[in-house]
C-alpha cells in the first residue's frame, strides 16, 4: 500500500508538471520573443534575448489603433457584462420561483435549447437579421453578447436560485416587501457567488470574442475590438511576429486580472448552479 501511494504521488506530480509545462511553456516562449528584434528572433527562436528590449512594447503603445481598439473592447465588454448581470439574474429569479407553472417551464426549456445549437449554424441568419436591423455596430454586438449568454446564464442561475431556501424571502414579504424589493434586498445578496461567476465567465467571453466581432464590426476600422486589431495587425505585418506576440501579451493582461480577482467564486458558483435540485 505504501509503495502504491508513492507511485501515485510520483505519477500525479509528473502529470501536473507536464500540464504546467504544456500550458506555460508557449506563454514563456512568447514573452521571451517580445523582448527580441526580428533578426534576433530569426537566429534562434527559443533562445533568451541578449538584453531586455522593450522597443516592441513602446511601438505598440505608440499606435493609435491599439488605444482605439482597447477603448472599444472595454466599452463592449463592460456594457455587455453589465446588461448580463442586470437581465439574466432577474429573469432567472422569476423563472425559478414560478417553475411549477407551465408557462415558465416552457420559457426555460425554450431558451435552454440555445445551448445545443452550434454558433456556425446561426452565423448566416444572425448577420442577415442584424443587417436588416442596421445594427452592424457596437450596440448590435453588445445585444448579441447578451443573447448568446442567456441560455447558459439562465441554466446556472435557475438551478442555483431553486437550491436556496425560500424562508427568508417569505419573511421579507411578511414584513411588507414586494417582489422587486425582495429581489433587490434579499435575493441579490444570496446569489453573489453566481453573479461573480457569470461576471468572470462573460468577461472572458466578451473580451476574447473574435468571430462575432469579425462578422459585426469588421467593415468599420473605428469600431474594431482588440481581437480584430490583432487579426488585422498580423495580416498587415505578417513578417513581424515579435510585434504580434507583444500585442497578444498586452491584451491578455486585463482579462487575466479579472479572472484572478474572481476565480475563487467560479468553482463554488458552477458547482451549485449546475446541480439540479
Amino acid at each position: 500500500m505504501k509503495r502504491e501511494g508513492i507511485l501515485w504521488k510520483i505519477t500525479k506530480t509528473l502529470v501536473v508538471a507536464g500540464g504546467c509545462l504544456l500550458i506555460l511553456g508557449p506563454i514563456c516562449i512568447i514573452c521571451v520573443n517580445t523582448m527580441k528584434t526580428m533578426q534576433e528572433a530569426g537566429r534562434n527562436f527559443f533562445a533568451l534575448p541578449s538584453r531586455l528590449n522593450f522597443d516592441n512594447y513602446l511601438e505598440l503603445f505608440s499606435r493609435a489603433d491599439f488605444w482605439s481598439s482597447l477603448k472599444n473592447s472595454t466599452i463592449v465588454t463592460t456594457t455587455s457584462v453589465a446588461l448580463i448581470v442586470i437581465v439574466i439574474p432577474a429573469l432567472s429569479y422569476s423563472v425559478a420561483r414560478n417553475f411549477h407553472k407551465r408557462y415558465y417551464r416552457i420559457v426555460y426549456y425554450y431558451i435552454l435549447v440555445g445551448i445545443f445549437i452550434p454558433f456556425q449554424v446561426l452565423m448566416l441568419p444572425m448577420v442577415k437579421q442584424m443587417t436588416q436591423l442596421k445594427m452592424l455596430n457596437q450596440g448590435g454586438l453588445i445585444l448579441l453578447h447578451l443573447t448568446f449568454s442567456l441560455p447558459t446564464g439562465l441554466f446556472l442561475f435557475v438551478n442555483y436560485i431553486r437550491s436556496l431556501p425560500t424562508e427568508v424571502e417569505e419573511a421579507a414579504r411578511v414584513d411588507g416587501c414586494n417582489i422587486l424589493q425582495t429581489y433587490l434586498r434579499i435575493v441579490i445578496h444570496l446569489i453573489k457567488p453566481m453573479v461573480a461567476t457569470i461576471i468572470v465567465m462573460d468577461s472572458l467571453g466578451c473580451w476574447n470574442n473574435f468571430m462575432m466581432a469579425l462578422l459585426i464590426l469588421n467593415k468599420n476600422h473605428d469600431m474594431w475590438t482588440l481581437p480584430l486589431m490583432q487579426y488585422n495587425f498580423k495580416a498587415e505585418f505578417s513578417f513581424n511576429y515579435t510585434m504580434a506576440f507583444t500585442a497578444y501579451i498586452v491584451c491578455m493582461i486585463p482579462i487575466i486580472l479579472v479572472y484572478a480577482l474572481g476565480q475563487k467564486y467560479i468553482i463554488k458558483g458552477l458547482t451549485a448552479g449546475a446541480v439540479k435540485s
